[in-house]
């Protein structure tokens, strides 16, 4: 088959690029902008485009399929030239699920948590050595690319992501899998650019669950009332699996884990990483991997990238990095820190950098997210709000919106970093929580600092 990947730069898009040019696909592919590590990735593989840009004349009549990433506008020119030719156009999720419709197919959805728990499951069956077909959000340990197809697999695991499917698909992504085994680990409002409401935000997941094919699994967090209360009214013909925080102790700062064959130590530790090691082992086991079989592999997951990745430590400090940005995840993992390291100063910096975060009224929604933290720091970027075309939003803003009177607020990103260099980090945890890099952080450069 020759496939065409308009915006072939994206993270997901270009790891599919990879993955069907290993499977024997001829590739190509366009964009304007393309960063690492997708630039060397796709150099690798002979994949990189040799011009940046949107050029018509790559768009052909004897294409089989285009697949259109949401970094394309509406009236792309390639798009548009795919359009008239009538080439079959997808999006990035709907490819996927043309790859899979005759697989047993195993979607994780969830505000939060989505990454860790497909990586949890990944980990686990590359352990025991089961091939399965996958798309994950993070790059892992032991694993080339963030996507797999093969013809041969009979399991295809998805990271069921809510976002939108394309800039002329707009469903979210995870309503076009059907999955015969979900997975919803917790919902909390995000992506207010899309979803107004939190009414419109929880329809979304109701939509996901009654996806499920008949006589399929659903697997639920029993403790997110929201999840629990959708799982209990949908009422297509599938069987329901609810988890639980599991018991665990904090011992020398190591987290221990209650098994039904004793006490074992894991490398990962907060309340919502062993909610995510639970939600993991319900679907392990649905797809034949035993409970004893299943911990004795999980004591060697050290988490995926991004997410509370030790970046540094000396003997009295720590560095960790974390995609978190919405609330609810920053709340969860701040107080994961403190409860690991009750005995150290916690500083915690935020970016607030997506659309939602940047937003004035959706700001109230971070009451309280930092609160675990013994130093708090938020850290934005006036010209991001200019960006993405937004209200301005001020400093004390907000201050009000964190409700906390010493959180500091850094708008430079060299003042920022100042701040950092001369910060006293003994006996102290540095969380850094973002999904960009606080105006041109060297995360590297941070390593040196212990």
């Amino acid at each position: 088959m020759r496939v065409h990947f308009i915006a072939i730069g994206g993270s997901a898009m270009h790891n599919l690029a990879i993955a069907l040019h290993q499977k024997g696909y001829q590739v190509s592919g366009s964009d304007d902008a393309i960063f690492e590590p997708s630039k060397s990735r796709l150099e690798r593989y002979g994949l990189l485009p040799n011009e940046l840009g949107w050029f018509a004349e790559r768009i052909t009549s004897d294409l089989d399929a285009i697949i259109l990433g949401m970094h394309a506008k509406q009236n792309n020119v390639e798009l548009l030239k795919a359009q008239e030719l009538g080439v079959t156009i997808y999006s990035y999720p709907e490819f996927l699920y043309e790859q899979s419709k005759n697989k047993t197919r195993v979607v994780i959805g969830g505000s939060h948590g989505k990454t860790t728990i497909t990586s949890m499951i990944l980990h686990v069956l590359h352990y025991h050595e089961k091939d399965v077909d996958y798309m994950v959000g993070a790059q892992l340990d032991g694993f080339d690319t963030m996507v797999r197809l093969t013809e041969e697999n009979d399991f295809m695991i998805l990271e069921g992501d809510e976002y939108l499917s394309s800039p002329i698909d707009r469903r979210p992504k995870f309503h076009l899998y059907q999955p015969n085994i979900a997975l919803v680990s917790g919902i909390a409002w995000d992506h207010i650019n899309v979803f107004p409401t939190y009414e419109n935000y929880v329809k979304q997941f109701e939509i996901f669950m009654t996806s499920i094919i008949n006589g399929g699994a659903l697997v639920y967090n029993e403790e997110d009332n929201e999840v629990k209360k959708l799982a209990e009214a949908t009422e297509n013909p599938i069987r329901k699996f609810a988890y639980t925080i599991p018991r665990y102790r904090i011992e020398n700062g190591k987290t221990i884990l209650d098994t039904p064959e004793g006490e074992m130590p894991i490398e990962v530790f907060g309340a919502h990483n062993l909610s995510n090691l639970a939600g993991a082992k319900w679907i392990c086991q649905h797809m034949g991997v035993d409970e004893d079989d299943f911990y004795e592999a999980i004591a060697s997951f050290k988490g995926a990238s991004k997410r509370l990745e030790k970046i540094a430590e000396s003997q009295t400090t720590v560095a960790y990095k974390d995609f978190a940005h919405s609330p609810s995840k920053v709340k969860a993992t701040t107080t994961a820190v403190k409860e690991q390291y009750s005995d150290r100063n916690i500083i915690a910096c935020l970016e607030l950098h997506t659309y939602s975060s940047l937003n004035a009224e959706f700001l109230k929604e971070y009451q309280g997210a930092l609160d675990a933290a013994d130093k708090a720091v938020v850290f934005y970027s006036p010209d991001a709000v200019k960006i993405k075309q937004l209200d301005e939003v001020s400093i004390d803003q907000i201050s009000k919106a964190f409700n906390r009177e010493d959180l500091l607020i850094y708008t430079n990103p060299k003042e920022f970093q100042e701040y950092l260099k001369q910060e006293n980090f003994s006996n102290s945890v540095l969380l850094l929580m973002s999904s960009g890099n606080y105006g041109g952080l060297n995360f590297d450069e941070v390593k040196s600092w212990f």
